[in-house]
């Protein structure tokens, strides 16, 4: 039940915070006519940032009480989190050079 539980955690946090986070950056993507296009970049950079949340601090919160809940590493946290900025950036950056 507890596991069931952390599942749909998971879901409404992912849904609702990216929704919650994408209606602040949203009308951003919308300031040059192109960059529309290339939104899902941004969306993928939202979740990417979700998920280095959720494995770094949430997933401490729930009600998963498992032995397997560990950090992810310095190294990996990096990595997702540069991954994620670029593609954050990348709508704007590919309207402006590209287009």
């Amino acid at each position: 039940m507890r596991i069931l539980l952390e599942w749909l955690r998971i879901v409404f946090l992912f849904i609702f915070g990216g929704a919650l986070v994408w209606v602040i950056l949203g009308p951003f993507y919308n300031v040059h006519p192109s960059s529309g296009e290339y939104q899902w970049l941004g969306a993928l950079g939202v979740f990417g940032f979700l998920f280095v949340m959720y494995r770094n601090r949430w997933q401490f919160s729930g009600w998963y009480k498992g032995k397997r809940k560990n950090k992810l590493s310095r190294r990996m946290t990096r990595i997702i989190v540069t991954g994620s900025s670029v593609l954050l950036a990348s709508p704007w950056v590919i309207a402006v050079f590209y287009h």
